[in-house]
């Protein structure tokens, strides 16, 4: 199933047949992945009086309440309502859902006690490439990240200046196989999600962050369609399935 994509100047073929997905599952146990300090999802069914929401206990359907954090318990994304007083629906924000993306894969560097990645590691990166939005897989990459425990692991995090140059090389979704863009405990900085929504002069509204995604290692570098597909919660964040397509031919077009 190909599909041919107009972007500016450029004819983009991808393979519809083949799509890459990066979301972590949510699952009722203790080894799904989670950070911020709180409980594992659950997922029971319903019971009203004598009846139980299950097949396996009787009853025609099953029929289950699910109880989860969508920053806590795995792929999530989010928009500027997550730190601003007004409320902000990643929903109402977000009405776009295809984008050019780069996957780029990155060694956090030691700062102190910290591990960071930092603006010249997105300079080497992205070089001249414009893209809507940037998927980063650190390394190691191995797939303990889809059932990590984060909590009070002082994850790496992303430099303030290197969100800035993410901001002027025009990216308005970015995308990370981390808990957040921000250090664990920062005392409640946010540096870097500031940044990315620019949060002291005219907010970007549409412009989103996605976190707890996990990137194969099947999955090259480089350059992909990425349908970034989220659950419509009336909420500053929700569940989320970002899927890529790998371009495969990329055609000039003289106008």
């Amino acid at each position: 199933m190909l599909a041919t994509i107009q972007y500016n100047s450029r004819k983009l073929q991808i393979d519809l047949s083949k799509p890459l997905d990066i979301s972590i599952p949510m699952r009722a146990s203790i080894k799904n992945v989670n950070a911020w300090y709180i409980d594992e999802p659950k997922i029971e069914p319903v019971q009203s009086d004598d009846w139980i929401g299950s097949v396996a206990e009787g009853a025609d359907v099953n029929f289950n309440n699910i109880q989860f954090n969508p920053h806590a318990h795995g792929t999530h994304t989010e928009c500027v309502g997550h730190i601003t007083e007004e409320f902000h629906s990643v929903n109402k924000n977000l009405k776009q859902f295809f984008f050019l993306a780069e996957v780029i894969t990155v060694a956090p560097e030691q700062e102190g006690e910290d591990t960071v990645i930092s603006k010249k590691q997105f300079q080497f990166a992205l070089g001249n490439k414009k893209r809507d939005a940037i998927v980063i897989r650190t390394i190691p990459n191995m797939k303990d990240k889809l059932s990590k425990q984060y909590s009070k692991t002082n994850w790496t995090y992303l430099k303030e200046d290197a969100v800035e140059y993410l901001v002027s090389k025009g990216i308005k979704h970015l995308l990370i196989d981390l808990p957040s863009v921000d250090k664990e405990e920062d005392g409640g900085e946010l540096k870097a999600h500031k940044a990315f929504w620019n949060f002291n002069d005219k907010l970007r509204k549409d412009c989103t962050i996605t976190e707890f995604i996990y990137v194969p290692n099947k999955v090259e570098d480089g350059e992909y369609i990425l349908n970034l597909q989220i659950a419509p919660f009336e909420n500053d964040a929700t569940p989320s399935k970002p899927v890529l397509f790998k371009v495969f031919n990329n055609i000039k077009v003289n106008f």
